[in-house]
């Protein structure tokens, strides 16, 4: 079986740590469904895009949106191909995800399906959800150098079935999710089972590795994002393990942070609009639905105590005032908030 090589450093613990501060916060906020829906529409899109655009998919995120959506975007067919492989990609390891039952959910086969699904209608159809019959190297899309030559044809099946044991194994439960995440992420990207679409494949499982452990964090975060923004330094990170005789540290600290900051910007979201959820509870469960900037009139009375007219450059700049008085009538028609006087002078606090 394979056993995974790393050290539990002073950022792995940081990362760690603001992790589960975060996915406590996420897992517990009280949120409306229209944007609990929002929140995982969202991500999906992030992870389709971001997912696809680091294996050099051209499509921007808006036509990937539209994409999935199922409206027609002009575009090379296999860029449209891929965003709608990943969005199928996505919806099946959701489904494996939610499953009650997570007894050896993973194995081989689950691999394999995970690849059809990620190039069906790209590569010719011997060699979709089947290993590689010949030596490849992987190369830097950005760069076109070469990263890594991954093992022989031969040695596929083997190691992949090393990969599954240590998965299912009950022995490595007491590793953190995150980190099981992540060194499942880089060693099937090391074992380079398929011809195409191994990077995708790889970053799926590991997600899906975080939905059985518990780790779904309602399906909000995308690390897609983190690893195409800095190409180069998700390349560098992979490399790091080579270059370090097998030892997975430095990959686990960058992988990590990134969940740490994906997670950490949806928190910031998720207490901002909570705001309106924790309202209605005071408001006797009565439905509503704040815009953006009474979401952020709410915080800032919330914070300081009140608002006055001369804040309103500082809150909103560009913003005419008459369209913030018009924000605040509105919160004072919902009986959120209240006018102390009648001058410019006057503050407003919550009711």
């Amino acid at each position: 079986m394979y056993f995974p090589k790393f050290t539990i450093t002073n950022k792995i613990l940081k990362n760690i740590g603001i992790i589960e501060a975060c996915r406590e916060v996420i897992d517990k906020a009280p949120l409306l469904p229209y944007y609990e829906k929002q929140f995982r529409d969202d991500a999906l899109i992030r992870t389709v895009h971001y997912g696809t655009h680091i294996e050099g998919n051209e499509l921007n995120i808006d036509q990937a949106e539209n994409v999935i959506m199922g409206k027609d975007v002009v575009a090379r067919q296999r860029d449209i191909q891929e965003v709608i492989n990943y969005r199928m990609v996505m919806r099946y390891i959701e489904d494996v995800g939610t499953q009650s039952d997570h007894a050896e959910k993973v194995d081989e086969e689950l691999i394999k399906h995970l690849h059809s699904l990620t190039v069906k209608k790209i590569l010719s159809q011997e060699n979709v959800g089947e290993y590689r019959k010949k030596q490849v190297v992987v190369k830097n899309s950005y760069t076109g150098k070469v990263s890594f030559k991954p093992p022989l044809s031969v040695a596929i099946p083997f190691q992949v079935k090393d990969l599954v044991a240590f998965i299912n194994s009950k022995k490595e439960q007491d590793i953190h999710p995150v980190l099981k995440s992540g060194v499942v992420h880089y060693e099937l990207v090391r074992i380079h089972p398929f011809l195409d679409g191994n990077g995708r494949v790889a970053r799926a499982l590991s997600t899906l590795i975080l939905f059985l452990e518990g780790y779904d964090i309602r399906k909000f975060f995308s690390l897609e994002e983190y690893f195409d923004k800095e190409a180069v330094m998700y390349y560098e990170a992979l490399q790091s393990v080579e270059k370090s005789d097998g030892d997975l540290t430095k990959w686990l600290e960058y992988f990590t942070q990134g969940l740490s900051i994906e997670l950490s910007k949806i928190k910031d979201r998720v207490e901002k609009i909570s705001i309106d959820a924790n309202l209605r509870e005071k408001l006797g469960g009565k439905p509503i639905m704040l815009s953006d900037r009474q979401l952020k009139i709410v915080e800032f009375i919330q914070k300081t105590g009140y608002l006055q007219n001369k804040a309103f450059d500082g809150l909103f700049p560009m913003v005419s005032e008459d369209t913030i008085l018009n924000e605040l009538k509105g919160l004072q028609g919902s009986g959120i908030i209240r006018k102390q006087g009648k001058t410019k002078a006057a503050r407003y606090v919550m009711k």
